[in-house]
Parts: C-alpha cells; structure tokens; sequence
C-alpha cells in the first residue's frame, strides 16, 4: 500500500486501482462487467489503470466479429476509456508474445511490460482486482 495517497482537490483521497483482466472477452460475463466496474471507478476520481494477461489479452483485439456467438461486441468501449482519464492500459509480454499477438492487434494504444515489470506495479497499487 502507496505511504503517499494523493489528495483530491475536493479533499477526498485517490487510491490507485489495478484492474486485472485474465479473462477472455466472450463466453462470460466477466470481461463486460469488469469493464463497467472501471469505468464506475473513473467517476469517483480514483486513479484507474487496467492490466491484461493470460486470456484477458483478447480483450483488446480489433476487428472482432461477434455474430457468429451472438454477443454484442463490447471492445470498442475500450476507446472511450480515455475520455474517463482511464490512459494507463498494459499488456503482459509474455501473455501478448504467447498468444502470437502485438501491439498492432489492439484497438487502443497499450504499454507492455514483462511479468516483473507488471508485478512491480502491481506491488504500487493501493487496490487490484482481478477477474
């Protein structure tokens, strides 16, 4: 937990929240409904960042068809994250590399990071959820 917790102007804290994605983007409900917890984080004003490995990686793919499952494709929500101040989107190499992906396969610009870099951000965070 971060000794330095910023403080809103309003007086209220900021907590910094990881949000862990490991999950594939269709045949649950998690990846949607993880979306929507992030996105109602942003509006309290926390410090949101969101985190993609193992499967989660998919989440993020561009031009994906989702008629043939028929679920609504929800991937180019990520595109509206910046407009929540959600900006800190990062890729575990080794789960990208796995999966034959790169940062071309992606509909919005994302950071990569090896597993110990993420750990070690994940170690900065006040709160991380994952699903």
């Amino acid at each position: 937990m971060s000794d330095e917790i910023e403080m809103e102007e309003g007086g209220g804290v900021v907590k910094k929240f990881m949000f862990l994605n490991r999950k594939a983007p269709y045949g649950t409900i998690y990846a949607l409904e993880g979306l929507e917890v992030v996105l109602i984080s942003a509006a309290f004003e926390q410090d949101v960042c969101m985190a993609f490995v193992d499967d989660g990686v998919y989440q993020l793919m561009k031009d994906v068809d989702t008629s043939g499952i028929e679920m609504k494709n929800f991937s180019k929500t990520y595109r509206a994250l910046e407009g929540y101040d959600i900006e800190k989107l990062y890729v575990e190499r080794e789960s990208m590399e796995l999966r034959g992906l790169t940062e071309d396969d992606f509909i919005v610009d994302v950071t990569v990071l090896s597993s110990a870099e993420l750990a070690a951000l994940m170690a900065e965070q006040d709160v991380v959820i994952s699903h």
